[in-house]
């Protein structure tokens, strides 16, 4: 009896999900981070900016920007055959903080996106990761006309632990972000202690 290739059927992979999030300040790029990786049409909360919400809204570095996350992002991207990431964005303005105990329930990890125009609207996400335990990864987003600093330079402007990775990424960009998020993971898995945490793409 002969057996060709036909007769052989690949075997069913049930992949593993991870809850991600990707939290920083209003205007630092959340929603474009989530929109250019996910693999399907992200769910996106937005509202446009109104008079109402000028007092409360720094629209300080990005007075272009018209519309606000009020409730999150959602996409998601599969990293490998066996391990699919699910992204939840967080609100960036004060007023919607109360969203973030909800979203982080579960998380494995977080991206913590920052604008060096604006460095100091990074110190709230990443002092809400630091105190739950959660870990997290920053990522600066380098924005077009923005000015360039040395990794140190931020991680020090930060005060980041020595173990909490600094990455240069552009939210626009698909393979940019996924670095991020590989790099999310293999952080988180080496904090957990699960072994090697060998992600490749």
């Amino acid at each position: 009896m002969a057996f060709g290739r036909s007769s052989r059927k690949k075997s069913f992979v049930e992949p593993v999900t991870l809850k991600i999030l990707v939290a920083g300040g209003f205007g630092v790029g959340k929603t474009t981070l989530v929109g250019s990786v996910s693999e399907i049409r992200p769910l996106r909360t937005e509202e446009i900016l109104s008079e109402v919400g000028r007092p409360v809204d720094d629209l300080h570095g990005v007075e272009t920007k018209t519309t606000t996350t009020v409730a999150m992002d959602f996409g998601r991207i599969t990293l490998r055959e066996d391990l699919v990431l699910y992204l939840f964005g967080t609100p960036g303005q004060d007023r919607f903080w109360f969203l973030w105990d909800e979203l982080a329930q579960g998380a494995l990890g977080a991206v913590v996106l920052a604008d060096t125009r604006r460095l100091e609207d990074s110190f709230a996400a990443i002092d809400y990761f630091e105190r739950r335990g959660i870990p997290f990864t920053v990522a600066v987003n380098c924005f077009e006309g923005a000015q360039r600093y040395p990794a140190e330079s931020v991680r020090g402007a930060l005060d980041l632990d020595p173990e909490v990775e600094l990455l240069m990424c552009d939210a626009r960009d698909r393979e940019s972000v996924k670095n991020v998020l590989v790099a999310v993971v293999q952080h988180a898995l080496v904090l957990a202690d699960r072994g090697p945490a060998a992600v490749t793409t």
